[in-house]
């Protein structure tokens, strides 16, 4: 990487544009970059910086996104940029960044926020033109970041190479020397590696020591399933030999089960025989004593039989009396019926022979047969009269149907001319309200497009007049912000000058006896500054430098919210315009009115048009409706008169058929009632003679049935009879002492229960007692055997899964393992690790032996050969061993620590360290050539002899085609280094010049 021009524009010290041409410096080799103190020689290196990577190291970067950056001698009108031209990996490019700026607006007052600006071209030597590469903060930074192959924190440590670091590195512990190895090698994905398999381990620490939690809980089940048989191993979750303790102690306590299961069974088989034994015993007991209660009950039953067998022999003579009765009870049953018959027909026939005049009185069935056939013949006669009736009515109703209809064809003729009288005047009235919704919904189409624009108007003027408010109320916050960071930097400005007014005191306070000067290097100190009342000392420099920050960031949010607000308030006002919120409230609720009314009135079109639509077809209704009328009545003239000429020809009919009566239907009642009356009086007496017969012969039947069956009259036959129910029950009396004595025959001809009878009684309560006994000792075997089957069960169970448990962690346990030792070895805590060094101090110690070595090659010829940088494993302390740094002196051939070096010694180590750490990086991020290097300060404690030596070696590089340029105030470098840029500080602001070249 070289530089070729650097151009600076109101940036930091710098008020102006000012421009430096690395190509003219660079050409000496070495070049001086000098300038009193505050004057801006670090905002140099600042610049090259932040056009690399948009940012500059530590502090200086300020708050928010660089707009710290901007110098407060630049005029408002002038923009922060830096642009720098160099050329990396064969490629010559160009870039150009501007930080965030806030700018005076170009209308009206205040202030508004630009964007920062980002720029990469190329130089395209054929076509001796600059390309535009992007635009994108992004994509540049990666693209730089890729071709440079080092962060920002690389670059500074190796090309901007800050002195005063280096010399702490040397006189630092291993702790703090990794920390900024790590910083410039990017070791993190090594400490990751390490964080990694910390969080491996406890992750797989854990799973053991949950699956020997498991483990434990199913060793405790075991022992309460095994009771005292199972011992517990004294051993935690986690520790070694678990696994095997429970599956021993488990294998142990199934054997005792087993023994014990044994012992249950035999015990069970015991107790099972004897209970066997007793219950035949009982079983026989019990027998014996049924047999002997048999015999007795059968003694007593036949003794009751004997005493009920008169009313035994009673009952089966009425049995048989009942039986001898059936055979007459059909002729019972048949006389009966035919008397009942008789008396219902006598009854009818007298019913019938009241209704009958008495004329009829003494007439028999045949008389009353032929007076019914006469009034018959008479009836039939009336068949035409009736008919000739029935029609002389329907000609009536007829005639009313057509009075109806004339009075109904009058009234429609009237509804329908009074309707269409008014017909013209509701058709007006009708599509002049189809016209007045038409108009209203083109009126609604027309407020509705209005309606919106006006609404969005009004919410633009309530918006603008908010913003109105809040930007108010943001300029006040920017102005006493701005007076607050005014007068916070005029506080830091003064403490800093008085600091520096009185430094030369603060230097004296570190000086030491023997010890050189930071600043001129001598080793005697006769007469040093001392502090003066008032003295302002760095801590309360730094914290007045705070609270400057501190109300800038303030200053500059308040202006961002102030350019936030003007810019919401003007695209308010743009929308709204300059009409006051009441008018645009008035305008809108207007329109708004007007628009209810025109949709309400357009609401009213379909139902105007569906009425006009109705009253057309009325219309045409109404005048169909006259004309059917008018038709209808021309038509019943003629019906009137047919009608009119056969209703006298029906009246002269009935009127010889009536006679005295009203009508023929009475005349035809008369003689239908007549009829009627006369058969009914023929067929009752018919059907008396014949019951009286049928009575007569059901008599003699009867008395020949009761003398074949035994008996004196048919009046004992009726008296011997029972009914179903007395039958059933006397039947069922009989059947029971027969059964019950045929069953006392047979218990007491049984072998058996004769042979029980005479034995001695049965003794059920002792063997039961017995059985008893039996039968508790049992179920207290069958328990054993079943809690024994019930504990081989559940051990073998738990030791089953057990053992599966144990197969199942043994991968994770192994895994363990590995993990463990693998993590402790890169920790540095493993008794394998005999260096106590972590992974990222060994890669950092191999790193670190890197740059001793090519540190040494130039720091042999600072020393004229009489130092060498050596790196060293020993452990310091109680600390970890790796990263340890000793320099070797040639002159007494002893190791020593680099801390015992003199201040001139270690300003030539410290550099001949940072340029050797610049080649190892420079290695490590790719070979990327670094052409361009800076060294901060550090020559004033060389003597003239070392100065001249560290200068050749620094001019050396020239022959790697390399530049260098020194930052010092040491007046002795202005007189040997001929190439210079000098940094030139006033009231207006800092400027740039070169010196010594072209």
């Amino acid at each position: 990487m070289r530089l070729h021009r650097l151009t600076v524009t109101a940036f930091g010290p710098f008020g102006g544009t000012q421009t430096v041409d690395f190509d003219e410096l660079s050409a000496a080799g070495l070049f001086l970059l000098h300038g009193p103190t505050g004057a801006g020689k670090t905002s140099v290196l600042d610049a090259v910086c932040y056009a690399l990577y948009g940012s500059v190291p530590g502090a200086r970067q300020g708050g928010g996104q660089g707009t710290a950056l901007r110098s407060d001698h630049a005029a408002p009108g002038t923009r922060t940029e830096v642009t720098l031209e160099l050329t990396v990996a064969g490629r010559r490019l160009e870039l150009t960044r501007q930080p965030p700026w806030e700018r005076p607006k170009k209308r009206g007052t205040g202030t508004t926020l630009d964007k920062a600006q980002t720029w990469l071209r190329e130089y395209d030597a054929t076509a001796s033109a600059w390309k535009d590469l992007s635009r994108s903060h992004q994509e540049i930074g990666e693209e730089i970041t890729q071709l440079l192959g080092m962060s920002r924190e690389q670059f500074c440590q190796v090309v901007l190479l800050p002195q005063g670091d280096f010399a702490r590195f040397l006189r630092a512990d291993a702790e703090a020397r990794g920390k900024l190895l790590g910083r410039l090698f990017d070791t993190r994905r090594f400490a990751d590696v390490e964080k990694r398999l910390a969080e491996r381990r406890r992750a797989t620490e854990a799973q053991v020591r949950d699956g020997d939690a498991a483990l434990l809980a199913d060793a405790h089940r075991m022992q309460q399933a095994a009771g005292d048989a199972m011992r517990l191993p004294d051993l935690a979750p986690g520790e070694p030999g678990l696994a095997e303790a429970v599956l021993g102690a488990a294998a142990v306590a199934r054997s005792t089960a087993r023994e014990q299961l044994t012992v249950a069974e035999c015990t069970l088989a015991a107790a099972e025989s004897a209970q066997a034994a007793v219950g035949r015993v009982l079983d026989d007991e019990r027998e014996l004593a049924r047999l002997q209660r048999r015999f007795t009950d059968a003694r007593e039953k036949a003794a009751r039989l004997e005493q009920g067998a008169e009313a035994y022999r009673e009952a089966q003579a009425l049995m048989e009396r009942a039986r001898k009765a059936e055979a007459v009870a059909p002729a019972l049953d048949l006389r009966d019926s035919a008397e009942a018959e008789h008396r219902r027909a006598a009854a009818a026939e007298a019913r019938a022979r009241a209704l009958l005049p008495e004329t009829f009185a003494d007439a028999g069935a045949a008389g009353l047969a032929a007076a019914a056939r006469r009034a018959a013949e008479e009836l039939g006669g009336l068949d035409s009269a009736r008919r000739a009736e029935r029609r002389l009515a329907e000609l009536l109703d007829e005639r009313a149907g057509l009075d109806r209809q004339e009075r109904a064809d009058t009234d429609v003729l009237q509804e329908a001319e009074a309707w269409l009288d008014g017909w013209e005047e509701t058709r007006t009235a009708l599509q002049t309200r189809v016209d007045a919704a038409q108009q209203a919904a083109a009126l609604a189409e027309q407020l509705a497009v209005r309606r919106e624009p006006a609404r969005q108007r009004l919410k633009a003027a309530r918006l603008r007049d908010q913003f109105a408010e809040d930007t108010n109320r943001a300029v006040e916050q920017v102005r006493t912000a701005q007076e607050a960071a005014l007068g916070a930097k005029q506080h830091w400005l003064d403490l800093k000058e008085q600091r520096l007014t009185g430094i030369a005191a603060e230097l004296a306070a570190n000086l030491t006896d023997g010890e050189p000067c930071a600043v001129c290097g001598a080793t005697e100190h006769p007469a040093p500054a001392r502090k003066v009342a008032g003295h302002v000392d760095r801590e309360a420099e730094e914290h007045a430098l705070a609270a400057y920050q501190h109300a800038e960031e303030q200053r500059a949010d308040s202006e961002r919210n102030l350019g936030v607000v003007r810019e919401a308030l003007a695209a308010a006002t743009a929308e709204a315009g300059d009409t006051p919120t009441e008018r645009l409230a008035r305008e809108a609720d207007e329109l708004e009115e007007q628009y209810e009314q025109a949709r309400r009135g357009a609401a009213d079109l379909h139902t105007a048009q569906e009425r006009l639509r109705q009253a057309g077809h009325e219309h045409e209704r109404r005048v169909a409706a006259r004309q059917e009328a008018a038709v209808r009545s021309a038509a019943r003239v003629g019906h009137r008169e047919r009608l009119e000429s056969e209703r006298v020809a029906l009246e002269e009919e009935l009127d010889r058929a009536r006679g005295a009566l009203d009508s023929v239907a009475a005349r035809a009642a008369q003689l239908e009632r007549r009829t009627a009356l006369l058969t009914d009086a023929a067929d009752a007496a018919r059907a008396a003679e014949d019951t009286a017969q049928r009575l007569k012969d059901a008599d003699a039947r009867l008395a020949d049935a009761a003398f074949r069956a035994g008996f004196d009259t048919p009046r004992d036959a009726a008296a011997a009879l029972l009914d179903d129910t007395a039958h059933r029950a006397l039947q069922r009396r009989l059947d029971a002492w027969q059964n019950e004595e045929a069953a006392v025959r047979a218990v007491l001809a049984e072998a058996d229960t004769a042979a029980a009878a005479r034995q001695r009684p049965a003794d059920l309560t002792s063997a039961q007692l017995a059985a008893d006994a039996a039968a508790r000792r049992l179920r207290e075997a069958a328990s054993a055997h079943d809690a024994a089957v019930r504990r081989c069960a559940e051990l073998d169970r738990l030791s089953a899964r057990a053992t599966a448990s144990v197969r199942r962690l043994a991968p994770l346990r192994e895994e363990y393992d590995r993990v463990a030792r693998m993590a402790g070895l890169t920790a540095g805590t493993s008794a394998d690790n005999e260096r106590r060094m972590r992974l990222e101090s060994y890669v950092l110690a191999a790193r670190l032996e890197q740059v001793a070595a090519a540190a040494t090659v130039r720091l042999r010829r600072m020393s004229s050969g009489r130092y060498t940088l050596v790196h060293s494993d020993d452990r310091t302390g109680r600390g970890r061993s790796g990263l340890g740094l000793h320099v070797v002196d040639a002159w007494t051939g002893r190791e020593r620590d680099t801390a015992t070096l003199s201040g001139g010694e270690t300003f030539f180590a410290s550099l001949a360290l940072a340029l050797g750490l610049a080649d190892v990086v420079t290695d490590e991020a790719g070979g990327v050539r670094l052409d361009t290097l800076f060294i901060d300060e550090g020559f004033g404690s060389l003597d003239d002899q070392t100065l001249d030596e560290v200068l050749d070696v620094l001019d050396s590089l020239r022959e790697r085609d390399r530049s260098v340029g020194i930052v010092s105030h040491v007046p002795d470098l202005r007189r040997r280094i001929h190439a210079q840029l000098e940094v030139v500080k006033g009231r207006s602001g800092s400027v740039l010049r070169q010196r010594g070249v072209g």
